[in-house]
Order: structure tokens, then sequence, then C-alpha cells
């Protein structure tokens, strides 16, 4: 059996099957959805940000005319949400996170009690009614004071505020490689708190199905099958009697890979009420409440040798996770990430690293895009700039003498990366920069007086991580694999079902081309069905940019399966053998005569309404199923940005004149699309460089309630970016595929930095932290003469 398919589909740039569906205000979001007799739902919230709560009194609540119920953690008897590790207590503790807050408030925002209203308008009177009274006790708000000696505890059963606490690696005579060594540079850098800003906040809506006695909750989630289990947990019910939906959803960024509380009380109410519920997070919440991310600390060291080799790295990793652990990463999920991955795309023979993650009295920490590979890639890369600047050498040339570039390579991390362009990249990088003449401009501009600089990041990203990669980090739930069917309907067209889940990636559009060329047909004929529990038997959704690798793969050896039977009852409607046909567009045909062929509605008609002419012991349908499941360490994207910054004296403005990025995630199924994820990933990892920053007052409030103080960039912040591609295709997975999904958040925020600070070489002043303020750049341009 051979296909003579031509394939097509894959590496075409075709027309996205999504856009006329949204463009034309077609699309159907959460709060699309409008059901008879619907109720609405908001949360009454923690005013303190940590507290013992003394009384909830929702008895006026209950008096504002159009308010249908009000409960607390009490009246719903709810499970709670727990994430575990599978580590010895001295490295993991875990953390109980109660739907509904119980007796003890841990942040500002966190829920206490769910309102239900015949209106939105009338829930948000009711939850102002609400009177909820506390003990204050004092806030934990840094890591610094999360770890300093008798701080309070956010959580009093736990003997410390460390969760997590691991130190990995530790090569053997490091310390006497350091103090052998001809340079020792160190970087201290912080990153802050982010919100992940999905267009679309969170939301669900609930209703009881009296037919089918199942609870049908309708979310915007990137991971349905594990909101469907632990919602069946946490109100004791079986996994069959709860179905998680998923219409469309504007972005998700990491931030709905978790199971949030806020849902499951939907559900909690709705089984209460047995009416719709429908609950949709506003702006103030998402922004302050909500899962955020990134509030890491680094203290680093590195050692190289008199020719600007690397020979040891040392590291101390802290992170803030806020008051719990997520579901199900847990709190390890970025200490662990950046202990893991430090070293990069650098032959670093020796390492060592101590990772933590502390709790504070803050809203808890979610992945976030890139998930700690931002900050890691800034703390390499500004150590290969500063051991640059020691040794009198190009920066760019110290990244060459570093740079992995004999694959298969298993690092001092015991990570095994796969082929990748480390090298290629940074030099295209490079050359397309000089080419359009930006070191010339550079050079004028300092004799003019001006601060131009050209800052570089060469990066890996580990996409499409299996359930090998995963148990490696101990947890309880273990990701890794994922499902595809496809079923061939009597029209001879095909509906492929995926566990995985979109949220902006075209995988309407993506999938379909792998399916399509497999099989042989138009796209049109090619239907992607996703986010339904009850389609698909288990699936991990989409997060770690592994929706084309793993998702795609799953789908590439389903449609394989069902060529194969395509091909097998085609011979025998033939009257020959499997080894004299092959898929032709739409059809089975004989190899030596194609005019010879049955076309695939005429296979399906057979297959399904005359199965007396099936081949013998064959059954009915023409349906597959197939499983994919990355081996060892996954596979490795990698790119190298380069960006060229003119900083303003009279401001302290950072203006972005060129950005170039040079990425290689293998086979591009849809390069439009792969350019799509690298330009909003871009975007985000500058939001993160120059502008984007939660912070708290003394008590804990957040200072960041709306657009006016979180500052969001704009298209005018946000440059014109040249996306130039690289293909080194994988071959871990089907077609060659590797993720692309959040290289442009990792490598923008050191590119940036590093060009930042190219930009005030002279005045000797050198930033490790972000994001950059103007005052921060205004103060390092002034001793040089430039008036404030």
């Amino acid at each position: 059996m051979t296909s003579a398919v031509p394939k097509g589909w894959v590496g075409s740039s075709v027309a996205r099957r999504e856009d006329p569906r949204l463009l034309t205000g077609r699309g159907r979001f959460v709060d699309d959805i409008h059901l008879p007799g619907m109720l609405h739902a908001q949360f009454v919230r923690s005013t303190v940000a940590h507290g013992v709560v003394t009384g909830v009194d929702l008895s006026e609540t209950l008096r504002v005319p159009g308010v249908v119920a009000a409960y607390t953690a009490a009246d719903l008897e709810m499970g709670d949400i727990v994430a575990e590790l599978d580590r010895p207590l001295t490295e993991f503790v875990p953390t109980a996170m109660p739907v509904l807050a119980r007796d003890r408030v841990r942040y500002v925002g966190e829920p206490i009690a769910i309102v239900i209203a015949k209106d939105p308008y009338t829930v948000e009177d009711g939850i102002e009614a609400a009177k909820v009274t506390y003990e204050v006790r004092p806030p934990v708000l840094s890591d610094q004071q999360a770890l300093a000696q008798g701080a309070p505890l956010v959580h009093d059963e736990a003997t410390a505020n460390t969760l997590v606490d691991v130190s990995m690696f530790a090569t053997e005579g490091i310390d006497a490689v350091f103090a052998g060594a001809h340079q020792v540079v160190r970087v201290q850098t912080s990153t802050p708190r982010q919100n992940a800003l999905p267009l679309e906040t969170r939301g669900a809506v609930a209703e009881w199905d009296a037919r089918e006695e199942q609870l049908l909750v309708r979310t915007c989630t990137q991971t349905p099958h594990q909101v469907r289990t632990v919602m069946a947990g946490c109100l004791g019910l079986d996994e069959r009697t709860v179905r998680v939906v998923v219409p469309d959803m504007g972005g998700g960024f990491g931030q709905k890979c978790v199971v949030g509380r806020e849902e499951i009380a939907v559900g909690a109410a709705c089984l209460r009420l047995r009416r719709p519920v429908k609950w949709i997070e506003d702006r103030r919440d998402a922004l302050s409440a909500s899962f955020l991310a990134r509030e890491q600390r680094y203290d680093a060291r590195a050692a190289f040798d008199a020719e600007g080799r690397i020979l040891a790295l040392d590291a101390d990793v802290v992170c803030d996770m806020g008051a719990y652990s997520c579901y199900p990463f847990t709190a390890g999920i970025e200490p662990l990430m950046a202990s893991a991955e430090m070293p990069g795309v650098y032959r670093v023979p020796a390492y060592r690293v101590r990772g933590r993650a502390v709790t504070t009295n803050k809203a808890p920490t979610a992945p976030y895009r890139g998930v700690s590979r931002p900050q890691i890639v800034m703390v390499m890369e500004r150590l290969f700039e500063r051991a640059a600047r020691e040794l009198d050498m190009d920066p760019v040339e110290i990244r060459r003498r570093n740079l992995i570039t004999e694959f298969p390579y298993t690092g001092v991390n015991g990570v095994t990366y796969d082929p990748g362009s480390y090298l290629e990249s940074l030099d295209l990088c490079e050359k397309v920069l000089k080419e359009e003449g930006w070191y010339e401009r550079k050079d004028t501009a300092a004799a003019e007086g001006r601060f131009l600089g050209i800052g570089y990041s060469c990066f890996s990203e580990r996409t499409g991580y299996g359930t090998a990669a995963f148990a490696k980090r101990k947890m309880a739930v273990v990701p890794g694999f994922d499902i595809a069917e496809i079923r061939m309907d009597l029209s001879g067209g095909v509906t492929v079902t995926t566990g995985t889940m979109s949220h902006g990636q075209s995988h309407e559009t993506t999938l379909a081309q792998i399916a399509a060329d497999r099989l042989g047909l138009d796209l049109a004929q090619v239907k992607i069905h996703q986010g339904d529990t009850d389609r698909v038997t288990y699936g991990f959704g989409t997060f770690a940019s592994r929706s084309a690798t793993i998702g795609g793969s799953a789908v590439a050896r389903a449609a394989a399966k069902l060529a194969d039977r395509l091909l097998t009852l085609g011979a025998h409607l033939l009257d020959t053998t499997p080894d004299e046909v092959e898929l032709g567009p739409g059809r089975v045909r004989r190899c030596d005569d194609h005019d010879r062929s049955v076309s695939f509605a005429d296979l399906a008609d057979v297959a399904y309404l005359k199965a007396h002419l099936l081949p013998k012991g064959a059954d009915p349908g023409l349906t597959a199923t197939a499983t994919f499941d990355v081996q060892g360490d996954g596979t490795f994207s990698n790119a190298a940005h380069g960006v060229v910054v003119e900083l303003h004296p009279g401001t302290g403005q950072v203006e972005i004149l060129r950005y170039v990025c040079v990425e290689d995630c293998g086979v591009a199924i849809h390069p439009q699309v792969v350019e799509g994820q690298a330009r909003g990933g871009i975007a985000q990892g500058i939001a993160g460089a120059l502008f984007e920053q939660v912070t708290y007052d003394e008590q804990g409030e957040p200072s960041c309630a709306s657009f006016i103080d979180y500052k969001v960039p704009t298209a005018m912040e946000i440059p014109d970016i040249a996306i130039h591609h690289l293909e080194t295709p994988c071959a871990f997975t089907e077609g060659g595929a590797k993720g692309a999904g959040e290289g442009g958040t990792i490598g923008a925020p050191a590119a940036v930095l590093n060009s930042v600070n190219d930009a005030l070489r002279r005045t000797g002043v050198e930033l490790d932290d972000t994001p950059i303020r103007p005052a921060t750049v205004l103060l390092a341009l002034t001793p040089v003469g430039v008036p404030a």
C-alpha cells in the first residue's frame, strides 16, 4: 500500500479557516451563551491580603431584589483543589486551595462566597451588600519577607513559607573550577509579577442536563479534561456525569491551563439550583485576583577561560508563587523549569543550581507563555554580555564560541537536545542587522551624542514535553500523550477529534492541513472538533507548545491508520491486492492504471451501508484512533533575536527601531501562523521588558485594578518585526514539526535588555532588572551630561 498523494497542504500559508467566522462576528464565546432561565454569578472576594474570616453575613445580600441565592463554602460542601508532587516533604509542601475560602484568606481577591442573581447588574448589588469581618494578620508580600527569620506563615500547617526547595546537578569539583577560572562574572536580576492578559477573561456557564443526568459546563479553558476531573472530584460526582465543552476562546497564554476555583463553584451552584448559572470574570478581577506569573529573582555567576569559553554556572533561583499551588503543575513549575533548563543553547561543562518556590499573600501563580525561560535566557545572556565586556570580546563572538553545534547533545543538566540551528540562527540574525546598516547608524548616532544600542539573545524552546519529560518533575498528574480520532462520513470527508484545545493558534487550519495531506483530501473536506470531554477519552489540552508536536502527530497517525483501511477496502473493491493500490485525490486507485479507482464516498457507502460487500473479517465503518507521546526529553525549537533601540534623553523612553527574529521550529505546517505566533510572543516579551508589572501597597492591595495602572503596550510601542525561517526537521514527531508557541516571549526580554545596555555602554551603567522604566534610563543618562 502506498500513497501517491502530493503533499501540498503542509508548508502552505493557506487562508485560515477560523477567520471568516471570527471576523464576521459568528464566533461563539462563553459570554455569547444565553440559556432559558439563566442566572448570573459573581464572587464576594477578600478585601484583605491575610486574615482569619470571623464572619460572613449574606442576609442583606439575599434581600436585594433579584438575588436568587448566595452560598459560602459551608453551604456548597465542596472539596479542595490540591496540586501534589510525588516528592519528600523536605522538597515539596502541598497547599490545599479551597474552592471558596473558609476560615482564612490569603490574598486580596480570594473568593469567599458566590452570589447568584437574575442579571449581571443585580449580582453586583448583592456582592456590595455582603458583610465579611476579619481578624487581620500581617501580610507576606515578597520572597525576601517570606524567607526572613520569624516571618508570618501564609499557611499555618506549614513550617515555613518555602513550598519547593531543590538543589540539582552540583557537578563535582565546581568550586575548584570557579577558583581557577580566568574570569568570573555575576548577575543579580529580578522580574516582576505579570498578568497573561488574554483578551477574553475567564468565564463559565453551567447547566444541568436532566435527560443525560449530566452537569454540562461550557468554559474557556486550555485543558477541558483536567477541569472535568477536578470538578467531578470536588463535587463528589463520577466523571461521566460531568461534561466540559469549550467554545471559541479568546486567548489563554497558560493562565487558562490550570483549574480555577470559580468554575468549580459555578458548577456547584448549578447543581444546587438546577438552573443554568453564568460567571464572567470582570477586568478588575482578571488583573488583580486571577492567576499571575513571572515574579522571580536570580543570583547567578559564571566562570570563563581567557578565550571566552564558559567553564561553570552556579545559580540561585527564588520564585514568588503567591498563596497556593496551581493544579496540576504545582508551585514547582517555575523553579523546576528554571533549574532544569538554564544552560539552554550553550555548552556548560559544570553546573549547580538551587531552586525555591515561596508562598506569599498574593494571587497564585500559573504558567504564563514561556514559564521561567524568559528569565533564564535573560540571566544567561546577561552573563555572556558581562563576560564579553570583562574579556574585551565581541558579544556575538563569545556566544559563537559557546553555542552547541554538534547534535544530539546531552547537556550537564541531563537533557538531550535534538538537532537545531543555534549557530546558524545567530549568524543570520547578525548578518541581517549588518546588511541593513544598523552598526553604521549606531556609530553615527554616537558621534551625534545619541544613544543607539544593538542587543541579541540566543535560546532554545523545549516543545512537546512528553510523558517522560513531565515524569521527571514527579507530578501527581503527568501530562504528555494525546489522542486523536478521525471518522470518514458518507460524503468522503472526515471529522477529526483532538485532545488539544485552540485558543488562537489556528488548530482548525493546521490540524486540517495534516489530515488532508495524509489522506489526499481537499482542506474543505476536513472538519476539526476539539474541546469536548465527551468526544475524546482524555486529552491534556494545549500548553507548552505541544499542539503541533503531540496533537498534530496523533492526528497524522490516526489519518495514516484510516488511509490503510481505505487502501484495504479499495483494493478489495478493485479486485486486487493492497500492494497494487495507492491513494489519489479523494480516491483509491490502481498504481498501474489511475483510471481504475473508487472514490472515498463510494468506499464509505460500502463501509456504512453495504457491509455485506466488505472483505471477510473487516469491521463496518471508517474510523481510526491514534495516540502520540514524545519520547525522551522532547524536541527543541530555537531562535536568535536581534534588537536595535534608541534611548531618548529628554524622557528616558526606550524606542525599538528594529526587531529581527530568526526562528527554527522544524517543518512549519503553516508559515504565516508560525510568524503570527512569533510576533505575538515577541510583543508579550517586549511588554515584560519595558512595561508590565503588578504592584502592591504595604497592606497587599494590588495597585493595578485597571489598564490605567497596568501599562500594556499598544501597536504604537511594538515595532515591525522581521521573521526569518530556518528549518531543521524534527526526527521525533510525525512530519518533522517542532513547537512554536512560546519562543517569541522567551527571547524578547533578554534581547531588549541587552540592546538598552549596549546603548548605555559609555555611561558605565548596566541594568539587570525588568521592566526597564523611563526614570531608570533617565537616571543612567544623566551622569554623562544629558539634561534630566
